[in-house]
């Protein structure tokens, strides 16, 4: 990558259409079937960016056409730790953003479309409402775009800062007026989503992707990241980092590369103990050698035996306990449960209940094996992910570090102290440009 492509800094409608800004959407409703631009989102091979990595255009491919209308929905809930690339992306490129919803829009022959934004994002909200009353105003939205048949109008829509919320059928409940919590599936949204018509929901990233990709090509994507997740990523890097801050990379750069070139490394040299490649929706993985020069991909993180999710990197270096760590994200998610599910509602509970046991040396060495029972308990029995993701870092903590809880248990007079990682590498020099905003 020898620019930016989704962290560029053009945040009036003029930087923008001096950068090329909405020529893709003039070629697609100019020249292009739908079904078109729906092949092209395809052969690009777009994996969806919010963290599940779905093909962007399959996903387009499934709503039906004897049903109507259709809807476009953009889930702009970012709400996992460790997450904040979308609202860098709405600040700074909001256009590009704009411009990526119409062509989905088109794709799927959507006349509304809806962003759906974070509680917490109400500054942001206004400003986006500002940007496309602009791109309309300037006849980008609207009606006959471009002297075409088609017209489409984009809409914000506010939450209310439930986590729960950035879950896709959850996301359509809080939109109607309704309680956020999951739906039973199926009916998918794509056959049966807001307003119960087919809906289209894609990430932010995700969508800003598809300018570039009319634009230039379906070989110039591919070109950058790896055979299976091709395109660039933004990857948000925070914890013991000297440099946190976003960075945008082909897709399958390296965790060391990220951290040490990138990252500018650990505060006082200091040793990787853990890494949350998904903020705290994945299990923790140690911060070896062969962990390091992983590839950020979603092939090569779960064969490492985690996922890459939203791609919210955060750092713990060697000082840090682990129990700890999967303290603070077991409150998260018993925070956030919606309490839908029994297994996660329950669950989350009485996982706190136990790891603050384990922090205030108040437990003993079976509540380690209860930890692990409780969170089997809960895995795979919800309606959603969130109950597996409440599980993960606590397992993966146990699994690794098990001597971080054995130290500090009632019954452990003489525990192992904690396992430490080796010594990272040498960082190798950086071979990409970098966008990027500590």
């Amino acid at each position: 990558m020898a620019e930016p492509i989704l962290l560029r800094k053009l945040p009036t409608l003029k930087d923008y259409l001096a950068a090329g800004g909405f020529e893709g959407l003039k070629k697609v409703v100019t020249s292009m079937k739908p079904a078109e631009v729906i092949q092209l989102a395809k052969d690009s091979g777009l994996r969806g960016r919010g963290g599940a990595g779905f093909p962007t255009g399959v996903k387009w491919s499934f709503l039906p056409t004897d049903i109507w209308p259709h809807y476009v929905v953009v889930n702009a809930d970012e709400s996992e730790p460790g997450t904040f690339k979308d609202r860098q992306i709405m600040e700074e490129n909001p256009y590009q953003f704009i411009e990526g919803i119409a062509l989905c829009a088109y794709a799927v022959q959507a006349r509304v479309a809806y962003i759906y934004c974070r509680g917490e994002f109400w500054d942001l909200t206004a400003e986006l409402d500002k940007r496309i009353a602009e791109a309309k105003a300037a006849g980008y939205l609207g009606d006959k775009v471009f002297g075409s048949d088609w017209s489409v109008e984009i809409h914000t829509h506010l939450g209310a800062g439930a986590y729960i919320c950035g879950e896709e059928t959850a996301l359509l409940e809080s939109m109607e007026g309704k309680l956020g919590q999951p739906r039973l599936r199926p009916p998918f949204p794509a056959v049966y989503g807001l307003y119960g018509k087919p809906t289209v929901i894609n990430n932010v990233e995700t969508l800003t992707n598809v300018p570039p990709i009319v634009t230039r090509g379906v070989e110039w994507f591919r070109s950058i990241g790896t055979e299976k997740s091709p395109g660039p990523k933004v990857y948000c890097l925070s914890g013991n980092v000297n440099k946190p801050g976003n960075y945008e990379l082909p897709l399958g750069t390296t965790f060391r590369e990220l951290i040490y070139t990138h990252g500018g490394g650990v505060p006082g040299d200091k040793k990787i103990k853990g890494i949350l490649p998904a903020g705290a929706s994945a299990p923790i993985m140690p911060g070896t050698d062969a962990i390091l020069d992983t590839k950020m991909d979603i092939e090569s993180v779960a064969a490492a035996g985690s996922m890459l999710g939203s791609a919210s990197i955060i750092v713990v270096d060697e000082d840090h306990d682990m129990s700890w760590v999967a303290l603070k994200t077991a409150r998260f998610f018993k925070h956030e449960s919606c309490g839908k599910c029994t297994p996660c509602r329950e669950g989350t509970y009485w996982m706190l209940n136990v790891l603050e046991r384990v922090n205030k040396g108040e437990a003993v060495k079976a509540d380690i094996g209860l930890l692990d029972n409780v969170a089997n308990n809960i895995n795979g029995k919800c309606l959603c992910p969130l109950g597996d993701f409440a599980t993960m870092a606590v397992t993966s903590s146990i699994k690794f570090w098990r001597a971080d809880y054995e130290a500090k248990s009632k019954d452990a007079k003489k525990a192992a102290p904690a396992a430490k990682s080796a010594a990272a590498k040498p960082a190798p020099k950086a071979k990409e440009a970098v966008a990027e905003r500590g």
